[in-house]
């Protein structure tokens, strides 16, 4: 099945952007279904790749989801297009955080969860660009708002990121700050971050920071693993223990490792 959505307003007056999702795999869950992820991809991929390898996982009661970003022009790679979940030209504090795409790929992810049973937890994971994702819409779901001020619609109970950053990191903290709400739901989301020592595409002070981040502004449900000689990519034991910290933290049935 394939899904399109349109990017919502920025609210500078600017035209809006339309951005045409790609397919979106479902891996079923093969027991009883206690929890639906939505898991997004890096930067020139798509939800295929990580379908398969989240289908091995031994977590029977979950069902995930693996949409596909819009494939459009990156500014770091000159203005290739490729899919990408948003514009990035520079993986730092100080670059330009693309908040209109941010924002159309966090509702999209919420429009997917959004149909879920009233009685199943709800969570986003993703590896690089969408860890990424999923962390902006974590800062989304505890604020009560996208970027642009649209009301967030999801009640999450997870998010993992691996190899990934935070964007919008530097106004974070104050607003959580001036909202009771935002600092009562931080406290209580569980959050899961890994990142590898020798990440050649984003470099591991870059995963340490982003959770520094998020922990001073309010996230003490927050967990940081680092992994010695993992570059850019994963490996059986991240996400074994992605397994098990999802197991526990959504009190799921069923979960057994070999």
């Amino acid at each position: 099945m394939s899904y399109s959505s349109s990017s919502m307003s920025s609210g500078s007056g600017t035209a809006r952007r339309t951005f045409e999702f790609g397919r979106t795999y479902v891996v079923r869950p093969k027991g009883k279904h206690q929890a639906t992820i939505v898991w997004l991809h890096g930067l020139g991929d798509n939800g295929s790749s990580w379908s398969q390898l989240l289908e091995t996982l031994p977590l029977p009661n979950i069902k995930w989801i693996c949409p596909t970003a819009p494939t459009r022009p990156v500014a770091l790679f000159g203005g290739f297009p490729c899919t990408a979940w948003f514009d990035v030209g520079e993986i730092s504090d100080d670059a330009l955080n693309d908040l209109e795409g941010l924002d159309a790929s966090a509702a999209h992810v919420a429009n997917l969860l959004s149909t879920e049973p009233p009685n199943i937890k709800l969570g986003i994971g993703g590896f690089s660009m969408g860890a990424a994702t999923a962390l902006h819409s974590a800062t989304c779901h505890v604020l009560g708002h996208y970027g642009n001020g649209n009301i967030y619609p999801i009640n999450l109970s997870a998010i993992v990121s691996l190899s990934g950053w935070l964007p919008c990191s530097r106004t974070l903290k104050n607003q959580i700050d001036r909202s009771h709400d935002g600092i009562r739901r931080a406290a209580s989301l569980p959050l899961f971050l890994c990142h590898g020592t020798v990440d050649d595409v984003v470099a591991y002070e870059h995963g340490e920071r982003s959770a520094r981040t998020l922990s001073s502004a309010g996230f003490q449900n927050l967990m940081f693993k680092s992994y010695n000689g993992l570059g850019h990519y994963t490996v059986p034991e991240e996400t074994d223990e992605v397994s098990r910290w999802l197991s526990a933290n959504l009190g799921l049935e069923g979960f057994r490792l070999n």
